[in-house]
């Protein structure tokens, strides 16, 4: 009877999270901003024990927050801009350089399919006779979108951001009173003060985490500027920025940077200078992530690389981009909490 009891409450709790999940997903439009909003609420707090600490009121701070991030990403969105469109603009190019490196590549494979089809048709005639008469089909091209996909989109994207700004605003006024409610749900006097003092606790790291990993990548992103502008890479300030930009997306970030800096030197540069931007930014990112960011973020504050991983795979599945930038944040802050309420007086 106990262990049927036992197996009711997990099977209780798996449908619960089987449940929350799936609300999640299909509430994404407004779930995403809102999570986003946290985070950034988390990490813009000291922003507003700032001012609150010089007499203004939490509006004030919360004001100046919620400004100062709308400010921050229409300046990223202005800066994405030109290098997509430079992007696309050089695809032609990028192409027709790339056409020999393919039909090159093709006859490497067309070889070894050769090979193979020697030696299958050595050990088993019949199998390998089924195989004849396949066709290769050529993938067709990714369709960029259109006028009336933006247009259908802007609503979508306004309502998001109106969510974001929202949140932001309002958690940034009322945290506080967010976190001493949350401590009111406590039995005893002390339990409520110590929830509340390691929920402000978690707060702190999160943002300290997110201040010592924008350093971090803002030294990356002049590194790699500096070592473009040397390679004769244009625009090297801008690609600087968005690398600077994209570390802050654990492993996916980078890798989209790597690809980007493979397009863009195709289109720069001949020969094997064309693989140059790429390979400088390995050589910096691998110095930033074994060496800069352990030394810097320290062993107190360091995360589970297998606990990034999959944390960072849940949120893009979940949110996509979005989920990706809040995983680890929200992962640390979970941790940091987890690991202080072990420690709850008696």
């Amino acid at each position: 009877m106990e262990n049927l009891d036992r197996l009711t409450k997990i099977s209780i709790v798996i449908i619960g999270m089987i449940a929350t999940f799936a609300a999640l997903d299909a509430l994404e439009g407004i779930f995403a901003p809102l999570a986003l909003a946290l985070v950034a609420g988390v990490v813009l707090s000291p922003l507003s024990d700032f001012w609150e600490a010089r007499g203004y009121s939490s509006i004030v701070g919360a004001l100046l927050g919620l400004v100062a991030t709308l400010l921050v990403m229409a300046g990223f969105a202005l800066i994405f801009h030109p290098v997509i469109s430079q992007l696309v603009d050089q695809a032609p190019k990028v192409w027709s350089d790339m056409q020999e490196t393919i039909r090159m590549v093709r006859g490497l494979l067309r070889g070894l399919s050769d090979v193979t089809d020697g030696v299958g048709e050595a050990i088993a005639p019949e199998a390998n006779a089924s195989t004849e008469g396949a066709v290769v089909v050529e993938g067709e091209g990714v369709e960029l979108p259109t006028v009336t996909d933006a247009v259908l989109a802007a609503p979508l994207v306004v309502s998001q951001i109106l969510i974001f700004g929202g949140a932001l605003f309002f958690f940034l006024m009322t945290r506080r009173e967010i976190y001493d409610w949350a401590a009111d749900l406590m039995p005893s006097r002390g339990e409520r003060v110590h929830l509340a003092r390691k929920l402000r606790h978690a707060e702190r790291e999160v943002s300290r985490y997110f201040v010592t990993i924008t350093m971090i990548n803002a030294g990356l992103g002049l590194a790699i500027a500096a070592a473009l502008q040397v390679l004769g890479m244009p625009d090297a300030i801008l690609w600087g920025v968005v690398g600077f930009l994209l570390n802050f997306v654990v492993y996916l970030g980078p890798a989209i940077f790597l690809v980007a800096l493979l397009f863009a030197g195709v289109a720069v540069f001949d020969g094997w200078l064309a693989m140059a931007p790429a390979a400088s930014f390995l050589i910096l990112n691998a110095l930033e992530a074994q060496f800069v960011t352990p030394g810097l973020v320290g062993r107190n504050m360091a995360i589970n690389p297998l606990l990034v991983f999959l944390a960072l795979v849940f949120g893009i599945w979940l949110w996509g981009p979005i989920g990706g930038i809040v995983a680890i944040p929200l992962l640390l802050w979970a941790l940091v909490l987890y690991k202080d309420l072990g420690r709850v007086p008696g």
